[in-house]
């Protein structure tokens, strides 16, 4: 079965093994957000888990490897920093194939709160008249226009996150049959993420109410690689 006949899969969120490039970096980038400390030792995962998913993604590399996988573009960039805090923050995520980035196949704000030192959660949300967002950065004006109370959620889509101090990554899910889905015919969806620095890895999939896989990737999920 090709992975190509499914829908485009959703991106999420979402990144935390420090290359040897990363390592190079001046510490003092990272001593002001009190994310490293000697050896690569992560120290705040929450702040590291917001630096690896700010930015710029896109699946070329594995789109050229594998024809079944499409060439997408991902970002997901930082707003309201009024409504950020040391437990949460909040990101505009746009997708879209990459030969048509001015029709993005979805948009979604994403709320990632800290749940314990080692456990995180994204929550979800779709906005009203999407489509005056295309296109923006986070820190455009016309995210003042709107507020989280104003905010679709997408109840039991929330993906929790683990962090291993072992990998410095992050992995985690959706429930169990808790996503509501009717994309072609679908009962419901699932996502599976693994998040790493530099790289995310979204596996999303639709299945229909006998477990039957209807869209998403067959073959693994999308893999998404920073590009700043």
């Amino acid at each position: 079965m090709s992975g190509r006949i499914f829908f485009i899969p959703l991106a999420f969120c979402f990144l935390g093994i420090l290359t040897n490039q990363g390592a190079n970096l001046k510490l003092s980038q990272y001593a002001e957000r009190e994310v490293l400390v000697n050896n690569d030792s992560i120290t705040n995962p929450f702040e590291y888990l917001k630096q690896c998913m700010d930015g710029h993604f896109d699946s070329e590399l594995q789109s050229q490897q594998d024809s079944d996988f499409f060439h997408i573009n991902l970002k997901m960039l930082p707003i309201w920093p009024e409504y950020s805090n040391d437990n949460q923050f909040f990101l505009y995520v746009e997708q879209a194939v990459a030969s048509s980035l001015d029709k993005p196949y979805r948009q979604r704000i994403y709320k990632v709160e800290k749940i314990s030192d080692n456990s995180f959660v994204s929550h979800i949300y779709m906005m009203a008249d999407q489509d005056r967002f295309i296109g923006k950065n986070g820190s455009d004006e016309i995210f003042k226009q709107i507020a989280p109370d104003s905010l679709q959620r997408k109840d039991g889509c929330e993906v929790y996150l683990s962090f291993d101090p072992l990998k410095n990554s992050f992995s985690g899910s959706t429930g169990e049959k808790t996503c509501p889905s009717d994309l072609r015919g679908a009962s419901y969806a699932s996502s599976k993420v693994t998040i790493e620095n530099g790289m995310m890895i979204s596996w999303d999939q639709g299945f229909d109410k006998e477990g039957k896989q209807v869209w998403g990737a067959v073959k693994g999920g999308y893999i998404f690689r920073k590009k700043n």
